[in-house]
C-alpha cells in the first residue's frame, strides 16, 4: 500500500511531466521580480490604484478556486500577498495551466494592485511564470510545522510553514548587526582567528579533536577566541572583537549547544570594571535597536535592560542563597563536606573553583532574574583572570545574568607571564582528576613575555542573549541548524 507522500508525489510529478510536455520549463534559470512583496504593499499604500505593473515572485502557501476565477497566496522573505487570475484575462490555456499548479510551488507573477471587495490587497494577475515545482507537499498549511524534532531537522520546512520561526531568525540576524555596529563606533575592529588550532585554550572545556593528514598533527576546533585575539593586543591592537563559532564536547540542552556563536572582545588599557560599562551601554543599545525597548517580558516578568545593571559579590550571593561562605574552606574537600551536608551530591575529582561553581549553578543563578553582575570569583575558577587588588585569593571577573542565564564572562586579563605559566602548571596538575582543564599553549604564553598591556576582556553568547531577547526557552530555537541524533535509518 503506497503511503500519502508517495501518492502525492506520484501527482506531483505527473504535473511536472504535463508542464514540460506544455514546452515550459518548470525550474527557469532566473526571474527578476519589480518588488518585494513588502514593497507592493508599501507602494499600493502610499499610490493606491495604478496602471503600473509590477511583479511578484514567491511560494503558493494557499490555492483557492472558484470556476473562472482563482485565489493564489504567495510568500516571499518579506511577506504575503493574494494573487488573483481570471479566465477571462489569461485565456484558456493559460488558465488551464493552473490545474498543475500546487500548493508548495514558487511561482512569479505579473499585473497590478487592487483591492478586493473584502478589503484584502490583491495582484491582478496578467501573465505568471512556473519558477520551481515542488515535488513534496508542505506540512499541514492551518497548523504550521508543530513536530518539535521535525522542525529542527528540516528547519526549512519550519521557515516555510511558521511564520515566528522566520521573525526569531530575522532578529537574530538583526542582533548580530546592531553588535557589530556598536563596537565599531567604540572604536573596536573585527578580526578572524583560527578555528582550527594546535592547543584549545581560552575556556574549561572538553574540545573535538581532528587530524590533519598532511602535517600528520591532532588539531583542535577551538573552545574560546581569548588566547589568539591576546595576541593581537600584544601585537598593537588595542580593541579587538570577533564574532564566531566555537566548539565544546560536552552535553546538549536547553542552554547548550555543542557548536554557538560566541562574541569575545578586548580592549587595552582598562580592567573589567570598563567591560561592565560595556556589557550595561550594549544590551541596552541592542534591545532599543532590535525591540524598540529595553524592557522584556519573560515568565511573567518585566526585565529592563537598561542602566545600570545590579551588581552583586559572588560570596556574599552564594551565603545568602545557601548559607556557605566558600572564602572559610580552603580546598575542595571541606567544601565538598559543606555542601554534602546539604544534600548535594559532588563529584569525588571536582576541585574547589568547580564546586563553588556547583554552589553558583544551582542556589545563586536561578534567583538572578534581573540584569545582575556577579563580581570576584576563586583564582581555582578563572585562571587567566588578574587576582583582586585586595584579595589575592579572588580574581577580577564578573559573569552578567538576565532572567537567570548566564549572558557575558569578563576578566581583568592576567598579563603576568610568570603567573599565567604557573597557573596553567597547576592545571596540568589537576588534569587526571579532570579532564576538562586548559592545555598549555607556549607560543600565547611567549607572546605575553614580550609584553601585553592592561586588558579587560568580555565574552557574550550570542545564542543565549537572543534567546532572552526573543523570549526562547531552548537554544534549538535560536540556532538554525541544532545538533541532534542521528536518525536511525529505516
Amino acid at each position: 500500500m503506497t503511503s500519502r507522500l508517495e501518492r502525492v508525489t506520484e501527482q506531483r510529478l505527473d504535473s511536472l511531466s504535463r508542464i514540460r510536455a506544455r514546452g515550459i520549463d518548470p525550474y527557469p534559470h532566473s526571474y527578476h521580480p519589480s518588488h518585494t512583496i513588502r514593497e507592493a504593499i508599501t507602494l499600493f499604500e502610499e499610490q493606491g490604484e495604478s496602471s503600473q505593473d509590477i511583479s511578484l515572485a514567491g511560494r503558493i502557501m494557499a490555492k483557492r478556486s472558484m470556476g473562472r476565477r482563482s485565489f493564489i497566496d504567495i510568500r516571499d522573505s518579506s511577506g504575503k500577498i493574494q494573487l488573483s487570475f481570471r479566465y477571462d484575462l489569461l485565456g484558456k490555456e493559460r488558465y488551464e495551466f493552473l490545474q498543475d499548479i500546487d500548493i508548495g510551488d514558487i511561482i512569479g507573477a505579473e499585473g497590478k494592485l487592487f483591492r478586493t471587495k473584502s478589503g484584502e490587497l490583491t495582484l491582478e494577475v496578467s501573465d505568471f511564470a512556473m519558477l520551481c515545482k515542488s515535488l513534496r507537499p508542505l506540512p499541514e498549511k492551518w497548523h504550521g510545522l508543530a513536530d518539535v524534532e521535525k522542525r529542527y531537522r528540516q528547519r526549512y520546512l519550519d521557515l516555510i510553514s511558521n511564520e515566528e520561526s522566520k521573525n526569531i531568525f530575522a532578529l537574530r540576524s538583526k542582533t548580530i548587526t546592531v553588535i557589530r555596529s556598536f563596537l565599531d563606533k567604540q572604536g573596536f575592529i573585527e578580526v578572524e582567528t583560527p578555528v582550527l588550532q594546535p592547543h584549545a585554550g581560552g575556556a574549561m572545556a572538553r574540545p573535538f579533536v581532528t587530524h590533519h593528514h598532511t602535517l600528520d598533527e591532532d588539531l583542535y576546533l577551538r573552545i574560546a577566541l581569548e588566547l589568539h585575539l591576546k595576541r593581537l593586543v600584544v601585537g598593537g591592537f588595542d580593541k579587538v572583537y570577533e564574532m564566531g563559532r566555537a566548539f565544546r564536547n560536552e552535553g546538549i540542552s536547553v542552554r547548550h549547544n555543542p557548536e554557538f556563536t560566541l562574541l569575545e572582545c578586548y580592549q587595552a588599557y582598562s580592567d573589567y570594571n570598563d567591560m561592565m560599562r560595556l556589557v550595561e551601554e550594549m544590551l541596552a543599545h541592542i534591545a532599543q535597536e532590535v525591540l524598540g525597548t529595553t524592557k522584556l517580558a519573560c515568565n511573567g516578568k518585566t526585565i529592563d535592560l537598561g542602566l545600570p545593571w545590579q551588581r552583586l559579590y559572588l560570596r556574599e550571593a552564594i551565603e545568602n542563597y545557601c548559607g556557605i561562605d566558600f572564602e572559610n574552606y580552603a580546598d575542595a574537600a571541606s567544601l565538598r563536606s559543606r555542601m554534602a551536608e546539604l544534600g548535594m551530591e559532588i563529584e569525588p575529582s571536582k576541585g574547589r573553583g568547580r564546586l563553588v561553581d556547583e554552589l553558583l549553578s544551582t542556589f545563586v543563578e536561578p534567583n538572578l532574574i534581573q540584569p545582575t553582575f556577579l563580581l570576584d570569583y576563586p583564582v581555582e575558577m578563572s585562571p587567566l583572570a588578574k587576582r583582586k587588588r585586595d584579595n589575592d585569593r579572588l580574581v577580577e571577573r564578573f559573569e552578567g545574568f538576565v532572567a537567570g542565564k548566564e549572558i557575558a564572562n569578563a576578566f581583568t586579563e592576567l598579563n603576568d607571564p610568570l603567573e599565567q605559566r604557573e597557573r596553567f602548571r597547576q592545571q596540568l596538575k589537576e588534569q587526571i582528576a579532570d579532564e576538562e582543564v586548559e592545555i598549555a599553549d607556549e607560543d600565547f604564553l611567549q607572546a605575553l613575555e614580550y609584553g601585553m598591556p592592561p586588558t579587560g576582556g568580555l565574552g557574550v553568547g550570542i545564542d543565549r542573549l537572543v534567546m532572552l531577547l526573543t523570549g526562547q526557552q531552548s537554544i534549538r530555537e535560536v540556532i538554525f541548524f541544532p545538533q541532534l541524533r542521528t536518525k536511525p535509518e529505516s
